[in-house]
């Protein structure tokens, strides 16, 4: 049995009528005849009364008719499914994000966009480190992954640049230097001497060695007191008051008791980039014009 017999068998039915059926259908009514009788001695059963005018169900044919419609409905929904997914207006995609670059407007505005310009395309959201956001992007486990550190020359990633942001130093509530004027701004070279509170390298080696770098062109070698699993926990660990950090000026809108903030000056050439990392030439159709949507914005 095969999809065209449902369809012929339908037709007749929805007729009544053998030859007006062939008509619909654009068939010769001989072979359209032998193929409804080829169905019933498939079935083993008669679905159809012949009468001299036409032919009408058996009670078996009312039964097969209500069942051949549902399933060439459903193969009618599964070939509307297909081609909606291979245009990217379905299906689902899996989007990751380091933690600090969850906190920049930029990154849920994007999301909350693409969600309600394409609605049929369910979203998987994963936070990580970059290393293990690259790691499941390779791994097809992600289609996309906004990251803070550079990756380098990752085999198969390619790395679309979406904005930089410049970095503050957090303080705990009350320290010195976090207090004065709030539009002055801190040379870095006042931190020389101050505990650091850094994210661990590892998970994101593209902030933690600028931070580095930039307090080395500032004259000195940053104590580094203790190391965080997340950049959210710097914060924390400030707000205890063992040491200060360096963060991307939208993380200020957290809102972290017991921590205060400070612009450093422009000399400490210190930003926090934006990227979002992709796999190079394989991204589906959904993918793809979340891809689209997020070169779009930065724009």
């Amino acid at each position: 049995m095969e999809l065209r017999h449902l369809r012929y068998f339908v037709a007749v039915a929805e007729e009544g009528h053998v030859t007006r059926a062939a008509e619909r259908l654009g068939i010769q009514q001989p072979p359209l005849s032998q193929q409804i009788r080829a169905l019933e001695s498939e079935l083993d059963l008669q679905l159809f009364h012949r009468k001299p005018r036409g032919v009408e169900l058996t009670q078996a044919g009312v039964t097969f008719l209500a069942e051949a419609r549902a399933i060439l409905e459903r193969v009618e929904h599964a070939a509307a499914a297909a081609r909606r997914t291979a245009r990217g207006e379905a299906g689902r995609i899996g989007i990751g994000f380091t933690s600090s670059a969850s906190f920049h407007p930029f990154v849920p505005r994007a999301i909350r966009a693409f969600r309600e310009a394409q609605p049929l395309i369910a979203l998987s959201l994963e936070e990580g480190g970059t290393a293990e956001l690259v790691e499941m992007l390779r791994a097809e486990k992600l289609d996309a992954a906004f990251v803070r550190s550079p990756i380098g020359q990752a085999a198969g990633i390619e790395v679309a640049f979406v904005l930089e942001e410049e970095m503050v130093a957090a303080f705990p509530a009350g320290h010195p230097l976090s207090t004065g004027a709030a539009a002055a701004r801190l040379p870095l070279a006042a931190l020389e001497g101050e505990t650091f509170i850094l994210y661990r390298r590892p998970l994101g080696p593209g902030l933690y060695d600028a931070i580095i770098a930039a307090c080395q062109r500032a004259g000195y070698s940053p104590q580094i007191g203790q190391e965080a699993p997340r950049m959210l926990s710097t914060l924390s660990l400030v707000a205890t008051g063992l040491g200060v950090t360096l963060v991307p000026d939208s993380m200020r809108g957290l809102g972290v008791e017991g921590v205060a903030y400070k612009r450093l000056d422009a000399s400490a050439g210190l930003v926090a980039p934006l990227n979002l990392a992709y796999r190079r030439g394989e991204s589906g159709a959904a993918a793809r014009r979340f891809i689209a949507l997020v070169r779009q914005r930065r724009a």
